[in-house]
Parts: structure tokens; sequence; C-alpha cells
């Protein structure tokens, strides 16, 4: 969230920023409340709510988000979405609207906005034509992208060991010019495939080493490769590091086991850290590096 939105969440469920971000960016946002009033009380926030109006095609409903900071049980919410939405000038339904509006309580305020919810297309992805046991799961390849290029708007990627592509078509599905690139013939081969199943070409991923990779990108997302018994030699991890420095000049970097001292020793500023478990926490761990 800090890294989309700049700003640390308010509470453990609701950040506020001014940047309007497509709710299916991330796969932890379930909403987007796009504010229209903000009140000190309930009778300001309802003289607020008799200022809006809903086209006579449309129907609305009115729904409180129980994530902001108030206190109301589940009867008094009720009430509450029963004493806005009738002041709101408009046709109800209740099962299906065309609209819905939100209330919420931040920060000493209400306010009244309308929702705009995720579509969680990324679950229809958890099951690519193509998958690798220990791959990434799509909702931390996702993550990654937000990681690697929170404001994608003209920047460009690459993944030099995307194995089946995870990433890369998680990056292509956010609009973001992204290559990838695999050593493995076999990682390769299915990769296209999956970026075909997805209508995406398929030369967007090569074969090749990224020691030998040519160009240079925005950012680069690195999964250092391993196998379930062992890790890379250090000369090799070594040399993929400074590789990746040639290539990009922002990078993020996962691995099964801690790198800190191998990316400062290759020339990178270590911003951030963090760690993603699969599993219970005795199971694998994968190293979250964010590095510029």
């Amino acid at each position: 969230m800090l890294r989309l939105f700049g700003t640390r969440p308010l509470t453990s469920m609701l950040v506020a920023a001014d940047r309007l971000i497509d709710p299916d960016t991330s796969p932890f946002i379930r909403l987007r409340l796009d504010v229209l009033a903000a009140a000190g009380d309930l009778a300001e926030l309802a003289a607020a709510a008799a200022e809006l109006t809903v086209e006579e095609e449309d129907t609305f409903k009115v729904t409180f988000i129980k994530e902001g900071e108030s206190t109301e049980d589940y009867t008094r919410q009720r009430e509450i979405e029963r004493e806005i939405g009738w002041r709101i000038r408009g046709k109800a339904n209740m099962k299906e609207p065309d609209i819905v509006f939100g209330i919420v309580r931040l920060q000493g305020q209400w306010l009244l906005g309308r929702c705009v919810y995720s579509g969680r297309s990324w679950l229809d992805r958890r099951h690519k034509p193509q998958n690798y046991s220990t791959g990434l799961p799509v909702l931390a390849a996702k993550a990654l992208v937000n990681l690697a290029a929170p404001y994608p708007e003209g920047r460009k990627l690459i993944d030099p060991c995307c194995g089946m592509g995870n990433v890369v078509i998680e990056g292509l599905m956010t609009g973001i010019s992204i290559r990838g690139n695999d050593m493995n013939p076999l990682a390769v081969k299915g990769a296209r495939v999956n970026l075909r199943h997805y209508g995406f070409p398929e030369e967007l991923v090569t074969l090749g080493d990224m020691n030998l990779l040519e160009g240079h990108y925005d950012a680069a997302i690195l999964d250092m490769p391993y196998n379930l018994c062992s890790v890379l030699p250090q000369p090799e991890r070594d040399r993929m590091l400074a590789s990746l420095r040639r290539l990009a000049d922002e990078a993020v970097v996962v691995s099964i086991e801690p790198i800190r001292e191998a990316l400062l020793a290759a020339g990178w500023q270590i911003e951030a850290e963090c760690r993603l478990y699969k599993g219970e926490r005795a199971g694998m761990v994968r190293e979250i590096y964010i590095c510029r």
C-alpha cells in the first residue's frame, strides 16, 4: 500500500489517498470509495446526501463500510444506511443496484462516496495451462508488479528469470510494457503457452542467460532461481545481481535465502524488505527486496 499510494494506511484496513487506482490493480484492494461528501456528524451527512441525484435509468443502494472507526452495531449500521439512503433522489434497489454508495467513519469524520469494487479478475489466472508447483502464486506475482511499478505509465520492465511467465502476465494485464526471459527451455515453452492463452505475443519471452541480455529497463523483477534441495552457488548469484544492475535502475529481488549483503556488495541500495510465506511459517519463505 505504501508503494501504491505513497502513504501508510490510516487503519489496518483503510488508506486515504488522492491517487485514483483501479481496485483490480492489487489483490489486496477490495474497493475504492470515491468520496463525495464529508461531515462532522450524521445529520450533516444526511443533508449532503439530499443533494445527490441518481440518473433515472440507474438504481442505487447505500452500504455501511464497517472497516472504519465507528463502533455502531449491526442494527445501528442498517439504520444509518436507511437514514442516508432515503435522502438520495433516485430509485433504490437492494439486490442488484447499478450504483453503490458507501458510508464510513474515518479520522473523526463521516464520509459518503461511490463504491468501486474489485472485479478480482486475477482469480481467473490462478490456474494457467502451464504451472510450476513452486512457482510464484498469482497473488504474489501481481503484488511484485505493483512493488516494481506503482506508477506504471511509460515504464519498461523485465523479468530476466521469468519461469512460466506469471509476473510477465500480471504486468501485461496491468498495461505495463514488460518482457520475460529464462535459460530453461521448458520454462520458456510453458511461458509462451501461457502468453498465448491470455492473448499476448509469445515473443515477449525469450530463451537465454540473463547475464547476456542487452538493453536497459526502468525496473526489473528477479525471482532468483532455485530448486527444492539447494540455492545458487555464490559466484553465480553474485554475477546475476551484478548483471541486474546493468539491466535496470530499480529492482524487486526475490530469494529463498537472505541476500542483503550480496545485494549491497553488488552496488544496490535496499529501500525496503518484506517476506512472503508459503503455507505455515515453517514452510517456504521468500525474502523480497526493493532495490535502487
